[in-house]
């Protein structure tokens, strides 16, 4: 089982930049899919970015974030970030970090069963 601890969500205004951070601990020995999924009221969980930690340290966005959000690991840390630039109103929602064992399904690690989750942090542009 991983646990996962989410921080740095907040108030920003529309073009502004957030950084989340989520801190994983716990059975997280080996190859792991890490991701950040967001859902906000009335509308379905979206997966936004995504990291594998094996070999090649693959990235993996939705069309949502891509160029305007970066995902990365803390150098030898088991720290994850969610680098959110270029805030736009429809990112606002809840955030939630999420861990699987193993590599990409059907070529990402935006797929897959995730059932090591965070408890949220609120992003409001």
């Amino acid at each position: 089982h991983v646990q996962l601890v989410e921080s740095g969500g907040g108030s920003v205004q529309a073009g502004g930049s957030l950084r989340l951070s989520c801190v994983a601990s716990g059975n997280i020995a080996g190859n792991l899919c890490m991701a950040w999924f967001r859902q906000s009221p009335g509308k379905g969980r979206e997966g936004v970015a995504a990291i594998f930690t094996g070999a090649g340290g693959m990235t993996y966005y939705a069309d949502s974030a891509k160029g305007r959000f970066t995902i990365s690991q803390e150098s030898g840390e088991n720290t994850f970030y969610l680098q959110m630039n270029d805030l736009k109103l429809e990112d606002t929602a809840t955030y939630q970090c999420a861990a699987r064992r193993g590599g990409p399904v059907g070529g990402s690690c935006l797929f897959g069963v995730y059932k090591n989750r965070g408890q949220g942090t609120q992003v409001t542009v």
